[in-house]
């Protein structure tokens, strides 16, 4: 059944045979790890009484996704799809359930949870080449967009939910409950999606995985899209390493940052929802429209505006991030299919350690100068380089397929 007679949004791709097992395992995973993190940020201050090792939980939860992604890499390739996810679950789930040993100390604690941060890229990876198997070049998009929208809601429920959940059980039942859902997201997979055929592999794990490297480096076009990907959310999630500062800023409670990562959060769900509704000639077309929209909300906090409006305008910032929909297909037909795992896998990678980057950033300067300023500055850089990265981008891509097209 083609995508046309389907149509185009959600409901379109979840129409696809094994879809629905798909992105249902991944709202079960995603659940237990979001509430894993919550468990696990107030099991290490209950013992320690330190907010650092309790922020370190944060910290060893994306830090090792650069490590997954350059060595391990070439997994998503090398396997099929379905095996490799399946696996990632499990020893996701095996950490995770070595955490609730009694006793273990700290630095234990903080160990598994990066053993945990270094499958996960892999299991993106591996996810993303599984799509682009399953799902025709029209649908792929909106597939990867209903994935961001899951992780969204995920987040903005486990966050409210996981303390309740915590004072209520306790961290160590909530660390058994992610325990079940990386189980059962495992069951999900291996019983409810097709099968991909692994693509093969020519050396070991390491070698091959460096040529995935190579191949990004050495593709031009493949290169800056998938450095604008990056680029766009460094800075448009900077504001979120100030939600605190700004706060306090305007005279709010610390505590009503809340409604700034909330704001966030809703405008890039509804952004992904609006953008998987429009025919993907629209949403090319609407790539750089959105980037701008990503970047220039950040620019009017020079005036200081109260929370709700900084709230409002930090969800348009969110909602830009739909750009994606337009750029995936340009990724997918720039990549080889040989090297797809291996592409998705440092792309998901590369993302979260520059998103990390750029709100540690944020921060720094941040204790230079006020919060508000440094968000405006986030703001005028990042409209003009991720302009520059774009119109690099996306004019390479039509030189590249004006050259075929002659051809």
């Amino acid at each position: 059944m083609s995508a046309t007679s389907l149509g185009v949004g959600y409901r379109a791709v979840l129409q696809v045979r094994g879809m629905r097992s798909v992105f249902l395992a991944h709202a079960v995973s995603m659940a237990g790890t979001v509430a894993a993190q919550v468990a696990l940020s107030i099991l290490v201050f209950e013992r320690t009484g330190s907010s650092l090792l309790s922020a370190l939980v944060l910290v060893c939860s994306f830090l090792p996704y650069a490590v997954g992604g350059v060595a391990l890499s070439s997994v998503s390739d090398r396997f099929p799809a379905r095996r490799v996810l399946v696996c990632c679950d499990l020893v996701s789930a095996a950490c995770i359930a070595a955490m609730l040993v009694p006793g273990l100390p700290v630095g234990a604690l903080l160990g598994l949870l990066l053993l945990t941060g270094i499958v996960a890229p892999v299991f993106a990876g591996a996810r993303a080449a599984s799509l682009a198997q399953l799902l025709e070049v029209e649908l792929f998009p909106v597939g990867r967009s209903l994935l961001r929208a899951i992780a969204q809601v995920t987040v903005l429920a486990g966050f409210a939910v996981g303390a309740v959940a915590v004072a209520a059980v306790g961290p160590s039942w909530l660390l058994a409950v992610d325990v079940v859902t990386f189980v059962a997201s495992a069951v999900l997979i291996k019983f409810g999606t097709p099968y991909t055929p692994a693509v093969g592999s020519t050396g070991s794990t390491w070698q091959d995985s460096l040529a995935g490297l190579r191949y990004l480096r050495s593709n031009v076009p493949l290169r800056r899209l998938v450095l604008l990907s990056w680029v766009v959310p460094a800075f448009s999630s900077m504001p979120d390493g100030l939600a605190v500062a700004y706060a306090v800023q305007t005279g709010a409670a610390a505590s009503a940052a809340g409604a700034l990562f909330v704001g966030y959060s809703v405008g890039g769900i509804l952004g992904e929802l609006a953008a998987a509704r429009l025919s993907p000639r629209t949403r090319r077309r609407l790539v750089l429209p959105l980037i701008l929209l990503s970047q220039t909300p950040a620019i009017a906090f020079i005036a200081e505006p109260s929370i709700p409006t900084a709230a409002i305008l930090l969800a348009i910032s969110g909602s830009g991030y739909a750009f994606n929909q337009g750029i995936d297909p340009l990724v997918l037909q720039a990549t080889d299919p040989a090297y797809r795992g291996r592409l998705f896998t440092v792309q998901t990678s590369g993302l979260m350690a520059i998103q990390g980057l750029g709100i540690a950033l944020a921060g720094a300067v941040g204790t230079l100068l006020r919060p508000s300023l440094t968000i405006t500055l986030a703001g005028l850089v990042g409209t003009t380089v991720t302009l520059l990265v774009a119109r690099r981008a996306l004019g390479q891509v039509r030189r590249s397929t004006e050259r075929s097209g002659e051809r």
